[in-house]
């Protein structure tokens, strides 16, 4: 299980790193950038594949596409010059509970 959660790690970042890279493949008309977003993304892509052979898929994708999704405003916060709003602090939080809530519910499919 620690190995798949590292794999899912690993794909979240590739996805992350991926996505603060589009401003740089400027509309996909710069290929060299483009090419390292699409590998970047299909890394991702590949890595959850392997992930969902050992946890589950509703589990493994909300937690890649939660935990990506907060990662990727934060990054954009702080490194692409992004605005932080309350709002936008609100719902990054209310994603990080999203996700929490699914692991702990995930293990057993029923809330304690």
């Amino acid at each position: 299980m620690y190995a798949a959660f590292a794999l899912l790690i690993a794909a979240i970042g590739s996805e992350v790193a991926a996505s603060a890279l589009l401003p740089r493949a400027d509309g996909f008309k710069d290929p060299l950038w483009s090419a390292v977003v699409l590998l970047g993304y299909g890394l991702s892509i590949w890595l959850l594949a392997l992930v969902v052979r050992t946890m589950s898929v509703s589990v493994t994708y909300a937690i890649w596409a939660g935990i990506g999704t907060a990662a990727v405003a934060v990054v954009g916060v702080f490194f692409l010059g992004e605005a932080m709003s309350w709002a936008k602090a609100v719902s990054l939080a209310l994603i990080i509970a999203g996700v929490i809530g699914l692991n702990l519910v995930g293990a057993s499919g029923s809330a304690a």
